[in-house]
């Protein structure tokens, strides 16, 4: 029973970790919360890695807008790691990732997994997590994964925006507002306060 419940952990870290996104919400891979934290948090660590790796090639391939994107997006996924860190920390457990080399390859290439990355992660991963979380009532860890599952939401519109708009997205000027409290990233600089937790415009960060 151990052997299995670690194999199936280890499983939901590998999805995260690959970009393996052929699971669906039904076949979704559960442990117990803290092990969902872990491997959220495992997931999130990951993905600034990564999307840090794909700014500099976007960069290097001259689409300046999707590499603020990247950028915006990597600081992002770190405030998710943060809360989930906090959530492990205060069930009394150490907060582990194993970060993995970035699979980069071009910027087209790049944005078609991370659409494929964010989708999974909200109709799958998060949705299995929240549920979890929520039979627990563990109402903190259930928060915390609605608010990284609410900002992938967004990041998924944006990388497919960037992929549909590509050549335009060659030139600098774009920018992107990330709430410092829960990693809502957005382009309309119209937000009074995130739509998520209610964060006002001043705990917006700006990547250009």
């Amino acid at each position: 029973m151990v052997r299995n419940l670690v194999s199936g952990i280890l499983g939901v870290a590998a999805l995260c970790v690959g970009l393996v996104f052929t699971v669906n919400a039904a076949e979704q891979t559960v442990g117990t919360t803290l092990e969902n934290l872990q491997a959220a948090f495992n997931g999130e660590s990951n993905a600034k890695a990564r999307y840090e790796a794909f700014a500099a090639k976007a960069e290097a391939e001259g689409y300046k807008s999707v590499a603020s994107l990247y950028r915006a997006t990597s600081k992002s996924e770190g405030i998710h790691a943060t809360k989930h860190a906090e959530m492990i920390k205060k069930a009394g457990a150490e907060p582990k990732a194993t970060i993995e080399k970035a699979d980069v390859k071009s910027t087209k290439e790049n944005l078609e997994a991370s659409i494929k990355g964010e989708t999974y992660e909200k109709e799958s991963m998060y949705p299995a997590f929240i549920k979890k979380a929520e039979s627990d009532k563990n109402e903190g860890a259930a928060r915390t994964f609605k608010g990284a599952m609410a900002a992938e939401v967004e990041h998924a519109k944006l990388y497919a925006q960037a992929l549909k708009e590509i050549d335009s997205w060659k030139e600098a000027g774009k920018e992107f507002l990330i709430c410092q409290v829960c990693g809502f990233t957005s382009m309309d600089k119209n937000l009074k306060q995130c739509p998520v937790c209610s964060a006002p415009r001043s705990k917006f960060d700006v990547v250009k």
